[in-house]
């Protein structure tokens, strides 16, 4: 909380109705930097009663925002992409100070990520259709859709501001407002783009941000009697409350949760370039991502060659601060995933597993931890099975298609897979067997908000992006006109 120490920091106040308001309670976190571990700002702590008052403000905003011409709210979502592509050296230094997370990955893909995904979705906005169903001759019976209503969205700390606007760009589409309740510890992006969508004319009350503790604003989010529908990416655990929470009212929920994806190395595979992408998949953005490719799974006939790839790859990524643009991997984001990473290590290295490089904190200041490869290790492992969330690859060895495919589809996760292979037969089976919402064919990790995205198992329900994103935030209603006379 504030002291007298924190008096020079930036206050970062709610932002609900259009307007910055203090937190009822009075009180603030400090925001921290993951690099230096420095204070950067003021955060407000909001409270139930302040998530009652963005509820209030998002439902009375409904009929305003819901009233406009399609075609407006479409042009007030592009005004909205384009500022932010204005703005996009602010937010991407907001964005790598507060998550630690390198300059030039956000600048790559975080921002552009977002902007698409606004401009998408700005383009439904007059395309949401229903339609005409001949069911008899004496009357006219079609269908609309209209919007689900308020919407709770509670964002990740890993990609607060490309998942953030996953949730936000269709719920506006589709005529629906907000409370989005960011991470208590990457909350500055949000609040920024609330303001830049005040800018592009989106009216107050229908995008209220509301920042805090997840087990007050998020659980007060998800009780609350007024919001329709939640949508949350995170951890199953906190998914499985939302669940629970969401059930006083039976809100509709979407959950995207965690992922242990296998990366199946074929012994005909271009090595180079599996190798390349594989300590891509587990390294990019600190391995803080919900699809990374943490299981690497190498036949056994190219498996030494594998680990030795990949450790020397390991070895070679620039780890430094976020700032500079040669930066390829920073810190973890905060203390506490670091000492679950670490605690990780340890883990594998007492189940037995063959520590190759890496498993060390660097420094003493800044939540860094070197790039982490472990081979020797075996399907049954913890470090196989849990979600780690840092930068540490397990390296598994396989003998078959079937036996890659038990292995693979082995753990309670189900987000993504990747497959490297010469043989076209031999990659459309995998893609067939694998238990995944994505499967990566001879590349991996990319996303596009054009396809769906998400999973089943621990890695939650429902799906992101694309068309399901307009389902997932409407509501289907029959209309039955008599014809009769």
């Amino acid at each position: 909380m504030e002291s007298a120490t924190h008096a020079g920091l930036v206050r970062h106040d709610l932002l609900i109705d259009g307007k910055r308001i203090a937190p009822s309670g009075g009180d603030y976190s400090v925001d921290l930097n993951p690099a230096t571990e420095a204070p950067i700002a003021l955060v407000a702590q909001g409270t139930a009663a302040d998530v009652d008052v963005a509820v209030q403000a998002a439902r009375a905003a409904l009929k305003v925002w819901n009233g406009m011409r399609a075609a407006e709210r479409g042009r007030i979502l592009g005004r909205m992409a384009e500022l932010l592509r204005e703005h996009q050296d602010e937010i991407a230094a907001l964005e790598s100070l507060d998550a630690g997370k390198p300059i030039a990955a956000v600048m790559r893909q975080d921002v552009p990520a977002a902007i698409d995904t606004l401009a998408y979705y700005a383009g439904w906005c007059d395309k949401i259709n229903g339609q005409v169903v001949p069911v008899r001759p004496d009357a006219l019976t079609y269908t609309v859709r209209e919007p689900v209503g308020v919407v709770g969205a509670i964002v990740p700390w890993n990609f607060p501001l490309m998942i953030g606007m996953w949730k936000i760009a269709p719920a506006l589409a589709c005529g629906c407002t907000l409370v989005v309740k960011p991470a208590e510890i990457t909350p500055l992006s949000a609040l920024r783009i609330g303001e830049l969508a005040l800018e592009a004319g989106v009216p107050p009350g229908v995008l209220n941000i509301v920042t805090g503790k997840g087990k007050v604003v998020g659980d007060a989010l998800v009780a609350h009697p007024g919001v329709d529908k939640v949508t949350f990416t995170g951890s199953p655990s906190v998914g499985r409350g939302i669940l629970q929470g969401a059930a006083g009212n039976f809100k509709r929920v979407t959950l995207e949760l965690g992922g242990k994806s296998a990366n199946v190395i074929f012994a005909d595979a271009n090595l180079d370039q599996a190798v390349r992408a594989a300590a891509s998949g587990i390294f990019f953005n600190t391995g803080q991502v919900c699809s990374a490719g943490s299981r690497i799974l190498a036949h056994r006939d190219v498996y030494d060659d594998v680990v030795e790839r990949l450790a020397a790859r390991a070895k070679a990524i620039r780890v430094g601060d976020p700032s500079g643009r040669d930066t390829s991997m920073g810190p973890l984001v905060s203390a506490a995933q670091m000492k679950t990473v670490l605690d990780y290590v340890a883990i594998g290295r007492d189940e037995g597993a063959a520590l190759v490089t890496g498993g060390r904190r660097i420094g003493e200041r800044g939540f860094y931890v070197e790039p982490t490869v472990f081979a020797n290790v075996e399907h049954e492992m913890r470090i196989s099975q849990e979600e780690i969330f840092g930068p540490v690859a397990s390296v598994i060895r396989f003998e078959d298609e079937e036996d890659a495919v038990r292995i693979a589809n082995g753990t309670l996760y189900s987000l993504a897979a990747g497959v490297w292979s010469a043989d076209i037969g031999r990659v459309h089976r995998m893609a067939r067997e694998l238990r995944a919402g994505t499967v990566w064919i001879n590349t991996y990790g990319y996303t596009d908000v054009r396809l769906p995205w998400g999973g089943s198992g621990d890695s939650g329900f429902g799906r992101e992006h694309a068309d399901v994103a307009i389902e997932n935030f409407t509501e289907p209603k029959a209309v039955w006109l008599s014809l009769a006379q």
